[in-house]
């Protein structure tokens, strides 16, 4: 995991509303260029997600700077699997048409010719299904040497998965894709479901918080969020939770990581009751460590972060 501060990066999404937020945080935190947008299918329909992720542009104030290369429309080997817990994805709001449109090149090319264009230093913050990194991997096998890191947000290590209790959406939806890539020799950094959980959940006073910042960037996260915060008060979670954009600052900010560990990481292809779920084995004498595992966060401080980049607007 790179100690250095400022980072050139594709983020790879299934823009529903905590995607959009990571977006925003590399469209507009200072120690941020990102190259490129990668759309896979997940969240929601893909034609919402290409919507969303053109929104959030616009919300950013970035519109024409940022290519969105549109993706995998299912993943590798099954049925598209939407989650109910997102709305639009957009906080089935009625915003302003963007004006930018998708890139003619797809996301897999996109992505082998950015990391061989700029061998070793772009990072890949992946926050949706692995098809399209996986893609990737099967165009360009040398890709996971010329990538600088790669950050997954997936998996959960315990039995809290959102979909089943084995399983987080992002490795239930396409685990094949999930088990290309943990196998194909990337620096990893994974950002799980179970650290979400525990220290990326914002209650509705926080809520109340960012919303009186009360310009148009906070007016939109709101917007955005009230989905997903009333979805999960249904499921007996009390607050809005933010796998995506915990997992996009801390790459911005790793000072607000307080603890990790070294991990071999796996994903469950087979089984019926088990799918996508995520092995962690932490015994190095049994399985070769291959990712490294954000155990624990400054929670308030990522809570802070967001704030004042709410605060800071739109370029």
């Amino acid at each position: 995991m790179s100690t250095t501060s400022n980072r050139r990066m594709i983020i790879d999404t299934d823009t529903a509303a905590d995607d959009s937020f990571a977006l925003l945080v590399g469209l507009l935190h200072p120690r941020s260029t990102l190259e490129a947008i990668t759309i896979v299918a997940g969240n929601v329909s893909f034609e919402q997600q290409i919507e969303n992720a053109l929104l959030t542009v616009k919300a950013a104030g970035r519109e024409g700077e940022v290519p969105v290369h549109l993706g995998a429309r299912v993943p590798m080997m099954r049925p598209w699997y939407e989650s109910r817990a997102h709305g639009d994805g957009k906080g089935n709001h009625d915003f302003e048409k963007p004006t930018q449109r998708p890139s003619d090149e797809a996301a897999a090319e996109a992505i082998v010719r950015l990391v061989n264009d700029n061998p070793g230093e772009i990072d890949i913050l992946a926050i949706g299904p692995l098809t399209n990194i996986a893609t990737a991997v099967l165009l360009d096998r040398e890709l996971p040497s010329k990538v600088r890191e790669l950050w997954i947000m997936g998996g959960c290590d315990n039995s809290v998965g959102n979909v089943t209790a084995a399983a987080e959406y992002n490795f239930f939806v396409d685990p094949e894709a999930a088990d290309i890539v943990l196998r194909a020799g990337f620096d990893v950094t994974i950002s799980t479901w179970t650290l979400t959980l525990a220290q990326a959940t914002w209650s509705r006073d926080q809520l109340a918080e960012l919303a009186a910042i009360d310009n148009d960037l906070a007016r939109y996260f709101t917007i955005l969020d009230k989905p997903n915060i009333e979805y999960n008060e249904s499921e007996g979670i009390m607050g809005s939770t933010h796998p995506d954009s915990v997992t996009a600052m801390m790459m911005m900010r790793p000072d607000l990581i307080e603890s990790t560990s070294r991990k071999f990481v796996a994903v469950e292809t087979i089984g019926q009751l088990t799918r996508g779920y995520s092995l962690f084995d932490d015994r190095p004498h049994r399985n070769e460590p291959n990712a490294t595992v954000v155990d624990r966060i400054d929670a308030d401080g990522f809570f802070d972060a967001w704030a004042e980049l709410l605060r800071a607007g739109a370029r």
